[in-house]
């Protein structure tokens, strides 16, 4: 990436490209929720990441976008271990156990991780990022004791994994030779679904009955809205406003997961839910501002953060 300056852009551009990555990304929970009900766990996403990565390989190499190099797609190929098999796929799986918004709340931990792994790798904290890192975990806690998550080994499991696997495989992605985020985003989902496949073999996930229009439509949503239209937006976010303000999606789309659960999938949520949701994001937020005191520019930060999330 060039080191460039801000580009201008409007407040209404912001505005919008905000909105569509806290709308679009806050609905996809709720959308994994609908195309379960036709494709099993492992399958959707496999199907989503073939179809979202080859339409975006595909317009980014007529737009003269280098291949990947050997190594890097190599490099992908690890690292799509993480970012699609154990976070996507592994939250599709949990939905077939607890509610979308639940699942919305328990990714939300992902900075938590991001940011112990960080200090693993030498990046030590400020008293800020402890005090959300300790806020942040004990909130990790109380939703993980109790409540409709507690009751499902399964969902708790696979949602304890997945923001684990995204932090380190955001946080390792770093140190590693890849293409421009739009090309590792395409080249993650193409060589994940590889892996996704075979999962899903070894499961014995199979698609025995025509899946119904509500879920392939729930399939396409996450597909052009999810995977397309909300990284687009997400990267020319990270473009023209500083880091802080394009990832507060992680404290803004949980609360709207859940709001959008309660509206049109009608699930309920019980103060230990939302209590619990409460001090997670408190200490997200806490670790956010801290990291918005040190952000480095904006083009260099945004390999950094160039991540679609879990969902």
């Amino acid at each position: 990436m060039s080191s460039t300056p801000l580009k201008p852009a409007t407040p209404l551009a912001i505005g919008l490209a905000l909105a569509s990555v806290y709308i679009l990304w806050g609905s996809t929970y709720l959308a994994i929720r609908f195309a379960l009900h036709g494709y099993p766990p492992f399958l959707l996403a496999a199907i989503r990441m073939a179809i979202a990565g080859s339409i975006m390989y595909a317009v980014l190499r007529m737009r003269g976008v280098p291949a990947p190099t050997k190594k890097q797609w190599f490099t992908l190929a690890k690292l799509s271990i993480f970012m699609v098999v154990l976070s996507n796929a592994l939250v599709n799986k949990a939905e077939t156990q607890v509610g979308s918004g639940l699942a919305a709340i328990a990714v939300a931990s992902m900075p938590l991780f991001a940011g112990v792994f960080a200090m693993l790798k030498g990046r030590h904290p400020s008293r800020m990022e402890w005090a959300g890192l300790l806020i942040g975990f004990l909130g990790v806690i109380w939703l993980s004791v109790g409540g409709e998550l507690s009751g499902s080994t399964v969902g708790l499991v696979c949602l304890i994994i997945a923001p684990i696997a995204w932090a380190w495989g955001s946080i390792w992605s770093r140190d590693q030779d890849l293409p421009e985020p739009f090309m590792a985003a395409a080249g993650q989902m193409m060589v994940g679904t590889l892996w996704l496949v075979v999962v899903a073999l070894v499961a014995g996930e199979r698609i025995t009955t025509m899946p119904s229009v509500e879920s392939t439509a729930a399939l396409l949503y996450l597909v052009v809205a999810g995977s397309i239209f909300g990284f687009t937006a997400y990267i020319w976010l990270l473009h023209h406003v500083r880091p802080a303000l394009a990832t507060s999606y992680a404290y803004v789309n949980p609360p709207l997961a859940v709001l959008i659960g309660f509206l049109i999938g009608g699930e309920s949520f019980t103060t230990h839910d939302l209590g619990a949701m409460a001090v997670i994001l408190a200490g997200v937020v806490l670790i956010t501002l801290a990291k918005a005191r040190t952000a480095p520019p904006v083009p260099a930060a945004v390999r950094e953060a160039a991540q679609e999330p879990a969902a």
